[in-house]
């Protein structure tokens, strides 16, 4: 993704000193941190109900009122032949899944990335983090 050209900002005093905090604590740039946080309202204000969760490293677009992150929905729906299919099978309403959907068509690649995390095998889990101990 291409970067746009730079601007100044201020930020009040509070804001910039969690800010700075933050940056140390994840050692990253304030410019990044501040970033990231943008790329986030823009995306919550662009798509009302989608909110994010996870570690800094990891983190994962959700649907407000539910348990479920995008990704989740996204994978039932493709494991279903109708959306009509997938609202008898979970507890969901139209709406959310509709919204689910946009967010995907948005963002593809994001979402079949987190797809084909959750879909790594014991093997492949297994070559990551050799003690790794499953239930299986």
């Amino acid at each position: 993704m291409s970067k746009s050209k730079p601007f100044t900002m201020r930020l009040t005093q509070q804001t910039d000193a969690w800010v700075e905090q933050e940056a140390q604590r994840t050692h990253r740039s304030k410019g990044a941190i501040v970033e990231a946080l943008a790329e986030e309202a823009a995306r919550m204000r662009r798509f009302p109900g989608i909110a994010f969760r996870g570690a800094e490293h990891d983190r994962r677009a959700r649907l407000l009122g539910t348990a479920h992150d995008v990704w989740e929905v996204i994978e039932a729906r493709k494991g279903v032949s109708t959306l009509e299919e997938l609202l008898e099978k979970a507890d969901i309403l139209e709406r959310q899944v509709r919204l689910a959907l946009a967010y995907y068509q948005e963002y593809p690649k994001e979402i079949d990335q987190a797809i084909a995390a959750n879909q790594a095998s014991e093997q492949q889990l297994h070559v990551l983090y050799p003690t790794l101990v499953t239930n299986g």
